[in-house]
């Protein structure tokens, strides 16, 4: 049997001890790598709309992993076709934030 239809089934019959194995911190799926899944947290993490402490976590995790501020940014906008543009904007400012940039300090000193 393909293993995904059999991890499909453990996921949909909510076997404990896969989701048990899922939850351990940077633990990837053996098939994605980790920067792929450091990526997918980010994107996750803005769907969400999760604390700015998540969104610090979930870009320490992704820069550890090997992404650059610009796949980490290109992961927000990913997400805009299914989150939709009010989640992305709400959420820019944590990713900033996360990532180093006080990107609402920068807008206020673009106001005359």
């Amino acid at each position: 049997m393909n293993d995904y239809k059999r991890r499909l089934r453990r996921l949909a019959a909510h076997d404990d001890i896969l989701l048990d194995e899922l939850a351990v911190e940077g633990r990837a799926p053996p098939v994605l790598p980790y920067k792929t899944t450091a990526l997918l947290r980010v994107a996750a993490t803005v769907a969400v709309d999760a604390a700015p402490h998540s969104f610090q976590h979930a870009v320490a995790l992704a820069v550890d992993a090997g992404a650059t501020t610009d796949e980490i940014v290109a992961s927000l906008e990913a997400v805009t076709p299914v989150t939709g543009a009010a989640r992305v904007v709400q959420c820019a400012p944590k990713l900033a934030l996360a990532l180093g940039y006080d990107v609402e300090e920068a807008l206020e000193q673009l106001d005359p």
